[in-house]
């Protein structure tokens, strides 16, 4: 508990194996409830392992991707009656040390959503992101920003914390089951009026860590761009997507999702 609030810590899986106990040692249970971690029908033994530690695990019937595999996250977490959500991956590249600190942006009631950014304090080339991601990334944060009039320091973060009425509100289910859910979700906050808090947040690239290829990251870099777009064409009346309209739909487990 945090002020009183359920505290659930998710973790979106895909063969973390390697990286998964690690990653939980980090977490401080004076702080989180709860962790559950999906499985998205790993090749490796990441499941046994997150039994072993004692995680609520759910594993995939089939590969869901990672917007998929967030759906479940989120949805779980609500049926446990968190009341703050925030979500780590488990593969180590982001440490869970700051937990508290996403927490208590939201349950001070400031914001609604709360970011780890790995740009604040300027030190990502430093941890080891890979030049052309730290060019990209800004250069889709710029456009970004100019395209849905936000001032954020970076859309594509993994390290993020929602209040429960952000996952009860949000269209959720209308979302892509790939990477570029990520993105979907904080222009969706953006579109509702969510307020975003962003802290400054190390990260750590190896071997073992997750990443996309190029091919994929190129995919997921003109979804940014076409997400960016359809929220400006929204607010100018030219196109109504489903999962940036209020009645789209929610979570499984959110009060109005079913």
């Amino acid at each position: 508990m945090l002020g009183n609030k359920k505290i659930v810590v998710v973790m979106p899986a895909y063969n973390a194996e390697a990286t998964l106990e690690r990653t939980v040692a980090e977490v401080s249970r004076e702080v989180v409830d709860d962790i559950i971690l999906v499985d998205d029908r790993s090749t490796d033994e990441t499941a046994a392992v997150a039994r072993r530690l004692g995680l609520h695990t759910i594993v995939h019937d089939r590969n869901r991707g990672y917007g998929g595999n967030q759906k479940t996250c989120y949805a779980a977490a609500l049926v446990k009656g968190a009341d703050v959500v925030v979500m780590v991956h488990p593969d180590y590249q982001y440490t869970p040390r700051l937990i508290p600190a996403l927490a208590s942006c939201i349950v001070s009631g400031l914001y609604d959503v709360a970011l780890g950014s790995r740009i604040l304090g300027g030190r990502a080339l430093a941890g080891g992101m890979p030049l052309y991601k730290y060019v990209s990334n800004r250069l889709l944060t710029a456009a970004e920003n100019v395209l849905i009039d936000a001032k954020l320091s970076e859309y594509h973060t993994g390290y993020r914390a929602f209040s429960r009425p952000v996952l009860e509100t949000l269209p959720l289910e209308e979302n892509d089951d790939d990477f570029v859910f990520d993105n979907q979700m904080l222009v969706q906050a953006v579109a509702f009026g969510y307020r975003i808090a962003e802290i400054t947040c190390p990260t750590k690239y190896f071997d073992e860590a997750s990443s996309i290829s190029f091919s994929r990251s190129v995919k997921y870099g003109l979804g940014v761009l076409k997400t960016a777009a359809e929220l400006r064409l929204k607010r100018a009346g030219v196109l109504d997507p489903a999962y940036l309209r209020a009645d789209g739909r929610k979570l499984p487990g959110s009060s109005s999702g079913g």
